[in-house]
């Protein structure tokens, strides 16, 4: 069964969900965002180049009127103002001198945007909206019904005193640009031409700019809910492939649930299909080796079940007194080895979720055997067996790891020796850190452990006792509760000949060492 890495999976950045929407989102923004400041730009160098066009219309022309004498200069106002479209006026210190607009019909019109028809008033509404979010230039409004004269007109003040060209902008009642440029006439300072017009060309202009960029906006937008669409199906589908597997895992109506892997997504959804493949795997895993447990306890427990059954019902039946007492032998070792039963496979069926919880700290593991040399000794001595220790550095053989449990796997191991170790022999322990790893070996001169058998000791309520051992004194539990609780803790452990040649077994257990 195929298994990812889980937290050492890794994809690739540039494709993760997170980076796809940002860039969804933030692509539709950045063009909004673009399109107004570039229309504010558009709109800001056309109205320069208008002015400034302005500008050099008005020096043309005052130079022309300079050069004519003045009863010509009526006559060459209006024909300019017509062929400009703009009006011109001619101011003396004392007042208005000339107009070109005096008996001709006006070249442009200021409408009034009250009487003007309601697609108007939603196109100005959309100027305004579109200068107050680009913060664009509130100008001075121009008021068509003031008296006309110098004082109407700065600019015209100003370039009859400095003799240069000064320009203004204002805003007319129906908020198009209302531009105005002022020149001398004559060198004495004695008049000023005064030019102006209503700049809807340029509100026009920019319309159309803005008409231009609200299509490529609506085309960004559909895009974008494309993209988003896509998106969704991209996420929502294999969501959905994941969830109906998860919920058929949950129903537990199939053996084996096909949990999509989705090997080309190597973002955070190929991610979490992995994930769920791996938990299903592990799930299932451990509801095998549930069912199996179970169906080993419940075949453990009916031997010594059936034997106290057996004993029990022979006792009614029996009146001499020597097997009455050996009967009532057989029921003690019989409940002694439920007992014994009973205790291993409760601390079995809890292992992996106690270690789970566990909070694992530095175990000297030097110091850990030299205090249970203590309790080993006299079951040595009973067994005319002696004991070796080849005690470490202290502080060089420490791992992580929850030391009752830890302590649990030596008792285990060594128990295990102490049980095939001939009388006379001797048991060697010895823990040593090799390559960042603590390794404990238990070497004993017993008959050691067929190369066939060498893995299946550590399965549960499997057992190869000595001959002379009564028969029911171990559960088939301490190497399997020894191997878990390894396993718990990122070691392993394994059985093997010893290395000098002598008859015996030789157990090595490897520990994860404490880095500095």
């Amino acid at each position: 069964m195929p298994r990812s890495d889980d937290l050492s999976v890794r994809w690739s950045g540039r494709l993760s969900i997170k980076r796809r929407i940002l860039a969804v989102n933030i692509f539709a923004l950045a063009i909004l965002a673009g399109s107004l400041f570039y229309l504010d730009s558009f709109r800001g160098r056309i109205l320069s180049t208008r002015l400034a066009q302005v500008e050099t219309e008005v020096e043309m022309i005052a130079t022309a009127v300079a050069a004519v004498p003045g009863s010509e200069r009526q006559a060459l106002l209006a024909a300019l103002g017509r062929k400009s479209g703009t009006r011109l006026r001619l101011y003396g210190r004392e007042g208005k001198v000339m107009d070109s607009w005096d008996g001709q019909p006006p070249t442009y019109h200021l409408r009034d945007p009250e009487v003007e028809p309601w697609p108007k008033d939603i196109a100005r509404l959309l100027d305004r909206g579109f200068d107050a979010i680009v913060g664009g230039r509130d100008l001075p409004p121009f008021e068509p019904g003031l008296e006309d004269g110098l004082a109407v007109w700065p600019e015209a003040r100003t370039a009859l005193a400095s003799g240069r060209v000064a320009t203004a902008i204002r805003r007319a009642p129906e908020g198009t640009p209302f531009l105005s440029a002022a020149a001398p006439v004559s060198n004495d300072g004695s008049s000023v031409l005064l030019l102006t017009v209503n700049a809807r060309d340029v509100r026009t202009a920019v319309r159309a700019e803005r008409l231009t960029l609200g299509v490529v906006l609506i085309s960004t937008i559909i895009l974008s809910v494309l993209l988003s669409i896509f998106l969704a199906r991209t996420i929502a589908k294999p969501l959905r492939r994941l969830a109906r597997a998860a919920h058929r895992v949950r129903l537990g109506r199939a053996r084996e649930v096909d949990v999509p892997l989705l090997p080309s997504r190597r973002d955070e959804i190929g991610l979490l299909a992995r994930a769920l493949h791996d938990m299903t795997h592990s799930l299932r895993s451990r509801i095998d080796a549930t069912e199996a447990f179970a169906a080993d306890v419940t075949h453990e427990l009916k031997n010594p079940l059936a034997s106290l059954r057996s004993a029990v019902d022979s006792l009614e039946r029996v009146d001499d007194a020597a097997l009455r007492q050996q009967l009532l032998d057989v029921v003690r070792d019989d409940v002694r080895r439920l007992d014994r039963l009973i205790v291993d496979i409760a601390e079995t069926s809890r292992l992996d979720a106690e270690l789970s919880r566990a909070r694992f700290e530095p175990v000297d593991l030097g110091s850990m055997i030299e205090s249970l040399m203590a309790l080993w000794e006299p079951r040595a001595e009973s067994g005319q067996v002696a004991l070796a220790f080849a005690r470490p550095r202290k502080g060089t053989a420490v791992i992580m790891g929850e030391e009752s449990r830890i302590a649990r796997v030596l008792d285990n191991i060594v128990d295990n020796a102490l049980s095939f170790a001939p009388p006379g022999s001797l048991i060697e322990i010895a823990a040593t850190t090799v390559d960042r790893e603590v390794i404990v070996t238990v070497e004993d001169e017993g008959p050691g452990v067929p190369q066939d058998k060498r893995q299946a000791i550590f399965n549960r309520f499997y057992s190869i006792r000595p001959d002379n051992e009564a028969f029911g004194g171990h559960s088939g539990l301490g190497l399997a509760i020894a191997r878990a609780i390894v396993d718990g803790h990122g070691g392993a452990i394994v059985v093997e000949d010893r290395h000098d040649g002598r008859k015996g077994a030789r157990f090595v257990i490897r520990f994860p060492g404490v880095t500095a």
